[in-house]
């Protein structure tokens, strides 16, 4: 895509454009020597500056002066998508009353609704939602705006758009779901969130890994803990690892022992022929194999396993 040069009278606006500086703005316009669209080198516009930078009057100015809401910039972004990202709400609905479109994505596939989610601005994902942004649009690695909330934290947005029918079995191309990526970046209680929503404990990615297995190879405890409490696996996984292998590799002795107490079987080999312990021995955790190996139950952990045993029994 190529570009006009721009003009001084360009650069006049643009920088007027963001600054917010209103009447600078409007003498620009008015001098007749300036497309209220024009662009610069990166496809900016002066609304998507305005946009942008939070300066309202100078949006409304430039779309009543003929804007086209929906301009984009060569990434594709636009200037709903950058005040969807600041969380610019009077803004976002002054755009889509003239007209901006609201799914229109970046060419990464990324819509404002996607960025309102990343940086968590619960008005204008509400906004968004409430005008016909698809909750289920899906970037072009597969992820979704649910997916998105869940790799950042946003717990409160999280539930909401679980409120608003945000479906958590939608995996990104890697098969990764929300879930996984959640145990992955060690949000607890977005992983608790999503387990009571009924999102599978041991849905796998591609490679094999469990959420219970990222939460372990990373080190994410109480993630972890909450896992294991709606029974993630703790035998060989799709990889031909156990969590186990995982926690053992990179030192996490606490996982180890969280473990440990919920029953994984340490001699259980790798698709290497190799147990936990011998995993991490070779990593250089003398201190996991000895940790592993003189493990045993303490009384409290036996009375419960022989609680579970009898329930299980009798029921």
């Amino acid at each position: 895509m190529s570009l006009k040069k721009e003009t001084p009278s360009d650069q006049q606006l643009h920088l007027a454009a963001l600054q917010g500086n209103i009447e600078q703005l409007r003498k620009v316009l008015d001098s007749g020597r300036v497309h209220v669209d024009c662009k610069d080198k990166e496809g900016t516009t002066p609304l998507i500056l305005s946009a942008a930078n939070n300066h309202l009057e100078c949006v409304k100015e430039l779309l009543k002066q003929g804007a086209d809401p929906s301009a984009r910039r060569l990434t594709g972004t636009c200037a709903l998508f950058f005040a969807s990202q600041g969380g610019f709400l009077d803004i976002v609905k002054v755009l889509i009353e003239y007209g901006a479109e609201i799914d229109l994505p970046s060419f990464d596939g990324g819509t404002p609704l996607f960025v309102a989610c990343q940086c968590n601005h619960i008005d204008v994902v509400d906004e968004l939602l409430a005008r016909g942004a698809d909750i289920h649009a899906q970037m072009i690695d597969g992820a979704t705006p649910l997916f998105i909330a869940a790799q950042n934290g946003h717990l409160k947005l999280l539930n909401y758009l679980l409120s608003k029918g945000a479906d958590f079995s939608i995996t990104r191309k890697d098969k990764a779901t929300p879930l996984w990526i959640a145990a992955q970046m060690g949000h607890s209680q977005v992983v608790k969130a999503l387990l009571e929503a009924g999102a599978e404990v041991d849905a796998v990615r591609e490679d094999g890994a469990t959420p219970l297995f990222k939460a372990c190879h990373k080190g994410h405890l109480d993630v972890a803990e909450e896992l294991l409490n709606h029974n993630a696996c703790i035998t060989l996984l799709q990889n031909g690892e156990t969590p186990l292998h995982a926690a053992a590799l990179f030192g996490h002795s606490k996982l180890i022992r969280l473990l440990l107490s919920r029953g994984v079987d340490a001699s259980l080999r790798n698709k290497e022929g190799q147990t936990a312990a011998e995993l991490a021995i070779e990593a250089g955790y003398d201190f996991i194999a000895k940790l592993i190996e003189n493990f045993r139950p303490s009384v409290e952990t036996n009375c419960q396993m022989k609680t579970e045993v009898t329930l299980s029994v009798g029921s």
